[in-house]
């Protein structure tokens, strides 16, 4: 065999091995996504309730995400006013999925999760002071069958739940979202009670009333030259 046929095979060779690790680089970073807080649509609804001079609301979000999380959310609610508490209703709190169900919020401990049916108490917000938690959805939980105790195992926006589910709509829908042709929407939808600090939130006539925000989210997919170090973008 002539030098220049071995060095056609060597180089073919090196152009399909470069070319397979392109691809499987490629591949590992083409599921990203990124989580959009509409800030507007919360503002709006406060407005609409004489609640914007009292409480904001916001979120601490990272550029983008592997597409199994994030598992929860860091939300912050600063009480603005001079002397009204806020009160945090986790229980009657909940995420509205992509598919239109509703899933209560569990606010997380720094411990591991206990049984999910034990209440979760109210949080208070003095005025003038911020509460940061983190939240997650009860269906990212999955329970361990030896102790008990629950951990994070779905993301809050569970995109990979549609690649798998047996309805075919569905599934175009997920091939869709990452061809980039389509986003998923979702919500985390807070119960807040405001009083007077001296008041609490006792049952009875006494109980203040509801106020129910609305705080919408948007998923969208990343191309995957976003994780590229020299993309000027992220």
């Amino acid at each position: 065999m002539r030098n220049s046929d071995n060095n056609l095979i060597m180089m073919t060779l090196y152009i399909i091995g470069v070319s397979y690790v392109f691809n499987q680089m490629v591949e590992s970073i083409d599921s990203q996504i990124k989580l959009e807080f509409n800030k507007l649509s919360v503002e709006e609804q406060l407005k609409n309730q004489d609640l914007l001079d009292k409480i904001e609301i916001s979120f601490s979000l990272k550029s983008s995400y592997p597409i199994e999380d994030p598992k929860e959310l860091s939300i912050s609610i600063k009480n603005k006013t001079p002397s009204t508490a806020v009160y945090v209703d986790w229980d009657n709190c909940a995420f509205e999925e992509f598919d239109g169900s509703s899933k209560r919020v569990i606010r997380r401990s720094p411990d591991l999760i206990r049984d999910l049916a034990v209440p979760q108490t109210p949080s208070l917000i003095v005025p003038g002071k911020t509460l940061k938690e983190a939240v997650t959805s009860e269906s990212a939980l999955q329970r361990d069958q030896e102790s008990g105790t629950y951990t994070l195992k779905r993301a809050v926006a569970d995109v990979l739940k549609w690649k798998t589910i047996p309805v075919k709509a569905l599934k175009i829908q997920f091939n869709n979202f990452m061809d980039r042709k389509q986003n998923f929407e979702f919500s985390l939808d807070l119960v807040l009670r405001l009083a007077e600090t001296n008041i609490g939130i006792a049952q009875g006539q006494n109980t203040p009333p509801l106020y129910i925000v609305r705080c919408p989210f948007t998923v969208k997919k990343l191309p995957w030259t976003y994780a590229l170090p020299w993309n000027k973008k992220r």
